[in-house]
């Protein structure tokens, strides 16, 4: 099977300047009119060239009064925290899992019977469609942050109470100022109400907000699409929109 030829742009940009040269040279002309900026811009060496080796750009450090100064020490408070009334039910705390750069972070509501087992968000049938998602943006869940707004279980699973998620609130975002994630997607509409303000999440999802300078993304829960699968689509649309605002392009095998 034949393949196609790899084409060097930079080689092409030579050869067509140098096909230019020729037909001005042709033409009689031998000098160029240039912009005096350009002149100045050409003249200044690069960055590499002046100062050696670029070096990676280091994510924004965190508020100098942030509580806590690592991801670990904000995990370690919650373990111990004992501000709601469901700590004397929770199995583990549920702080959070993932890298601590991530391009994309997101937020669900609070733990599950799985989550409260294992201490980890989104492990269980919930978290096996979220982990598809992640994995159909082109990410593995190692290279994102997952969180939820309470960091213990309600109670047969129930929405958090506002006491509860008042609480907890200040964990989460803690978490947010340290991580500084590009984009914020919040998963269903608690989440969506306890990060934003915002209530509707059919109304709200697929639409640009900030929190805190952060871009934040409203869509459905993973939970609410295993009841209505038929919302699949609309997510799906709201995680493109993601993957366009950090200029990730689609991977292959999910560009349908």
């Amino acid at each position: 099977m034949s393949k196609t030829p790899f084409i060097d742009p930079f080689s092409e940009a030579i050869a067509a300047l140098e096909d230019y040269v020729a037909f001005e040279v042709e033409e009689g002309r031998n000098t160029v009119e240039m912009d005096p900026a350009t002149i100045a811009a050409l003249a200044t060496p690069p960055p590499s060239a002046a100062a050696g080796p670029a070096t990676p750009v280091s994510p924004p450090a965190p508020p100098a009064d942030l509580p806590w100064a690592t991801l670990e020490a904000v995990a370690a408070e919650i373990a111990a925290c004992t501000h709601c009334g469901l700590h004397p039910t929770r199995t583990n705390t549920v702080p959070g899992e993932g890298t601590p750069h991530p391009e994309v972070m997101f937020v669900g509501e609070a733990p599950g019977a799985d989550e409260d087992a294992q201490g980890r968000p989104f492990v269980g049938r919930a978290g096996k469609l979220l982990t598809k998602m992640i994995q159909a943006m082109g990410f593995q869940r190692e290279e994102v942050f997952i969180a939820n707004i309470c960091k213990c279980r309600p109670p047969d699973n129930r929405k958090p109470e506002p006491a509860e998620m008042e609480a907890c609130i200040p964990y989460l975002k803690g978490q947010i100022a340290l991580l500084r994630p590009r984009v914020i997607v919040c998963l269903g509409a608690t989440a969506t109400e306890g990060l934003l303000g915002l209530t509707g999440i059919s109304r709200v999802r697929g639409t640009w907000h900030t929190f805190e300078g952060i871009d934040a993304m409203p869509t459905f829960h993973p939970s609410y699409l295993l009841r209505k699968p038929g919302a699949k689509h609309d997510t799906w649309a709201d995680l493109k929109a993601v993957l366009e605002r950090i200029g990730r392009p689609l991977p292959p095998t999910a560009a349908k």
